[in-house]
């Protein structure tokens, strides 16, 4: 990833694709149930750069600040990959510029066509989007990259 720009709030990167990506994959899948037996030999590869990037033009990495998306498990620090070329539908989880302004929340369009920006937190509460806000949805966000693994203190 090579950074591009800084906005307050989002921190934009943009993916390389000069290089291949190739990890080594299970492709057996990995049971989240019952233990099963380990494969004693993984074949597969995944590019993650071909997996996860549909749009390379268009497709742009951002870091989240913030906890308005904790009840989503979108934490801190988590990586999300962004496209600017979906158009945005209802319950999409989008990027949106308000007021000048960067904030990643769901966009809920009701029948009547207003628009509200959700929040996955209850102590943040939605946004009406009115026709006195400068709105625009800035990316959809297809995958959200997360640490995992504890930090020792």
């Amino acid at each position: 990833m090579t950074e591009t720009t800084k906005i307050p709030g989002l921190e934009i990167l943009t993916p390389d694709l000069s290089t291949s990506l190739s990890l080594q994959y299970a492709d057996a899948g990995i049971r989240a149930g019952f233990p099963s037996p380990a494969q004693d030999y993984i074949s597969e590869s995944i590019d993650l750069n071909k997996d996860l990037i549909q749009h390379p033009a268009s497709t742009f990495y951002g870091r989240v600040v913030g906890d308005s998306m904790i009840e989503e498990g979108i934490e801190e620090g988590d990586i999300l990959v962004i496209d600017k070329s979906i158009e945005p539908e209802d319950d999409d989880l989008a990027v949106c510029c308000l007021d000048g302004e960067f904030t990643l929340k769901r966009i809920n369009i009701t029948r009547d066509k207003r628009v509200y920006l959700m929040p996955s937190n209850r102590r943040y509460k939605p946004i009406e989007v009115t026709p006195d806000n400068e709105f625009m949805v800035w990316g959809i966000v297809t995958y959200t990259i997360k640490a995992k693994r504890r930090r020792r203190r």
